[in-house]
């Protein structure tokens, strides 16, 4: 279910990462606007450095970086490469779009200091199973549709299992 509707820019809707079931859902209030497949850490669920677990609790995107960038660009330390990847392969690259994650919480608050982000990725073919470093990973295609549906400053739950 991969409702790709534009909404007018700079309006705000929210998101909710649910990682028992490896969804993103984009919320404009509590209408469901879109919902795509992703994949949180494979190490589990975790706010603590160097873990590269992915951080639970409450989020706002803090910054929206890549949104003239072509469909599998690649990103190193949040600049564009200018350079395009391909699919699959063995490292964890992060494509196309990025949502930085502020963490709200005392617990996760250090997840822009862990470059914690929202980001497409060369291994889709792990979308909606558990498979990155701690970010949340999208399709490159879905990463661009999920840009243009949230601005700056939208809040993020990420949800562990049970909650």
């Amino acid at each position: 279910m991969a409702n790709k509707k534009a909404r007018p820019p700079g309006s705000a809707c929210s998101v909710v990462v649910d990682v028992a079931a490896q969804t993103l859902k984009v919320l404009d209030g509590r209408k469901v606007a879109a919902e795509f497949p992703v994949s949180t850490s494979k190490f589990g669920l975790g706010c603590k450095e160097g873990s590269f677990k992915t951080p639970t609790g409450r989020f706002r995107i803090a910054r929206k970086i890549g949104g003239s960038a072509p469909l599998w660009t690649i990103f190193r330390a949040r600049k564009n490469t200018r350079r395009k990847a391909g699919p699959g392969g063995k490292e964890d690259l992060v494509l196309t779009r990025i949502l930085t994650l502020d963490g709200l919480e005392p617990e996760n608050a250090n997840s822009l200091a862990r470059y914690i982000y929202i980001h497409g990725t060369n291994q889709e073919e792990l979308i909606g199973t558990p498979a990155s470093h701690g970010c949340v990973r999208l399709r490159n295609k879905d990463m661009a549709s999920l840009y243009r549906l949230v601005a700056k400053g939208s809040l993020v739950r990420i949800v562990p299992p049970g909650n």
